[in-house]
């Protein structure tokens, strides 16, 4: 049976974030839309059933596993057919950082917005993707540097494959990785956000998220977790209490904690202290 509040939109926005805003629905039988436009560059995912599409004078049936790719001021909408379920996700962004983004990426020469030519895509990691980012926008546990992260590597995705720019040549800027790898773990136990590590690299969110991965294998956000993982280890191996370790070493409560660290250590921090802090059994 359905839920009659399936039809009503969920709507996600974060002060931390401003430049993206998104909404859910997960029955759109009753949900209609009159043509209309928005001033900010609009993309959504069919989650599941199938929907009329129209976006300028193109009009088609979508079904799930379709990307729409809206423009600002383009006239859309997206409608049921004939009564049929379908369910959607869609996020509003911010054309100054977006044009700033594809600055950074070397497609906008002054860092104004650049339209998409492609009205929808069914590549499936644009899809995927997008249902990744609602999750992590909408996760409880995660902080503003992961869902930073987050938006940052989606929107990077979405402009390498529908208007890729010509590779730029150049080493990696080694020093300036470094830099934002010792920002983070000297700041590790704090509430980072994106643009600190940028300014302390100086380097853009883009370029550093991309070029941090490829030179240690991970997000700045996975680090930043790794390196308090680091810092709880030092403390339960001196015996302190595992509440008192979470909040300390930065998480959120113990519960994250604990999933995080037995996700990296393949045990608890219990079983960890218990085995490892003086006085305990060893076997």
């Amino acid at each position: 049976m359905n839920n009659p509040d399936d039809s009503q939109p969920r709507f996600w926005r974060d002060a931390a974030l401003p430049f993206l805003e998104a909404r859910a629905v997960a029955d759109g039988r009753r949900v209609c839309y009159a043509p209309h436009c928005h001033e900010t560059f609009s993309i959504g995912a069919i989650t599941a059933g199938a929907s009329t599409y129209f976006n300028g004078t193109a009009r088609q049936r979508i079904a799930r596993g379709a990307v729409v790719i809206i423009n600002p001021q383009m006239v859309h909408a997206c409608n049921p057919i004939d009564g049929q379920p379908w369910s959607y996700l869609m996020f509003y962004v911010d054309t100054g950082w977006l044009g700033a983004l594809q600055h950074e990426l070397g497609v906008s020469t002054d860092g104004r917005f650049i339209p998409y030519t492609p009205i929808q895509s069914l590549d499936p990691a644009l899809f995927t993707g997008l249902t990744r980012l609602y999750a992590t926008l909408l996760d409880p546990q995660a902080d503003t540097l992961q869902r930073q992260s987050a938006a940052v590597e989606y929107f990077t995705l979405l402009q390498q494959t529908l208007a890729p720019a010509a590779a730029s040549p150049g080493a990696e800027p080694v020093e300036q990785l470094r830099r934002a790898a010792d920002y983070i773990a000297e700041h590790c136990t704090q509430a980072l956000r994106l643009e600190d590590i940028c300014q302390a690299a100086a380097l853009s969110p883009s370029y550093l998220i991309r070029t941090f991965r490829q030179h240690y294998g991970m997000t700045p956000h996975a680090y930043l977790l790794n390196r308090r993982i680091q810092r709880s280890q030092h403390w339960l191996r001196q015996g302190h209490d595992l509440a008192e370790v979470a909040l300390a070493a930065g998480f959120a409560d113990q519960a994250h904690f604990q999933r995080t660290f037995k996700r990296q250590l393949a045990a608890t921090p219990g079983q960890y202290r218990d085995r490892i802090a003086p006085g305990s059994a060893r076997n």
